[in-house]
């Protein structure tokens, strides 16, 4: 597996990360332990994580699953994610943060997380809690990086200039089929849809600044409406993506993950299955590489449209 510098971080990681968004709809430990292996048998030693996956049950499972130990802890890298109360709020506040590492902590059976986000913005947040909550945090060595998710450039603009930590990291929403962020940028002061402002920039703005962007949900069209792949909505989508496969020697899903990491922003797509056979073919694009052509290809046929 190939890797790279997450953001200004001194975190070299690989350039697919795992997600364990839906770990807990697993109920065989053993299916789980078997798809960690694979995981780890292909040099994905990245594992994503949110507190509230599952209610914090995805976290519990990892770390069973594994078999959490030092020597065990000092082969993976750890991301979680806090700041969500499910159906209720967002919370930045310094006392949310520090007791949901501390939860996350005690679930995944680990005295320190690589990687702590922010998971979505919250709108109250005081960004003197949140840098005495990083303070403690990295002071006591139970955090090692901080970054954000689902932040806008303004956002990650105010939070940087507030705290005393680096942002390495910001997971973003990304697909051949969602991809507000690239329409944008490539329809500048057009009247067509693709034109509208809803990326704000914040690929540049990563580059600019180091940031990695992470990117989730590489499948889906829209939020959560479903997969693209061999959907009868995408007929000229999947016939390019066969296409290229064929060309390539690889599976569809492969392309898809190829089609990301093309980009010269260095992007890190997150996987989202569970299915060991789907997860090798998502990681098999480490090693395939589009031309221009393709990249073009692929993303017009979804149809999006160039000025």
């Amino acid at each position: 597996m190939r890797t790279m510098k997450l953001g200004c971080s001194d975190l070299e990681v690989p350039v697919i990360a795992v997600g364990f968004w839906r770990l807990n709809r697993k109920s065989d430990i053993n299916e789980v332990e078997a798809f960690i292996k694979t995981a780890l048998e292909h040099g994905a030693n990245f594992f994503d994580h949110a507190d509230i996956y599952g209610g914090g049950e995805a976290e519990s499972m990892f770390s069973e699953a594994i078999g959490m130990n030092d020597a065990v802890r000092e082969k993976i890298i750890i991301q979680s994610k806090c700041g969500i109360i499910p159906n209720k709020s967002f919370d930045f506040s310094k006392k949310h943060i520090l007791e949901s590492v501390e939860g996350s902590l005690k679930r995944l059976k680990t005295d320190y997380l690589d990687v702590l986000l922010l998971h979505r913005p919250d709108t109250l947040m005081e960004p003197d809690e949140v840098n005495e909550a990083f303070e403690i945090l990295k002071t006591s060595g139970k955090v090692r990086n901080f970054g954000v998710s689902n932040e806008n450039v303004w956002q990650m603009e105010f939070l940087r200039r507030n705290i005393e930590f680096p942002i390495v990291a910001n997971q973003m929403q990304l697909s051949i089929a969602h991809c507000p962020m690239i329409q944008s940028g490539l329809n500048v002061n057009m009247f067509n849809d693709s034109a509208v402002e809803r990326g704000s920039g914040i690929i540049e703005y990563c580059r600019l600044n180091n940031i990695t962007m992470q990117t989730w949900s590489p499948f889906q069209h829209g939020f959560a409406a479903g997969t693209f792949m061999d959907s009868p909505d995408y007929p000229e989508l999947n016939a390019k993506l066969n296409e290229i496969a064929c060309n390539h020697g690889v599976s569809k899903t492969t392309i898809v993950m190829a089609w990301l990491l093309r980009h010269p922003a260095k992007m890190q797509p997150l996987t989202g299955t569970l299915k060991k056979d789907r997860l090798v073919d998502c990681l098999k694009a480490a090693d395939v590489t589009l031309t221009r052509e393709e990249w073009y290809d692929i993303y017009m046929s979804a149809g999006n449209i160039l000025p």
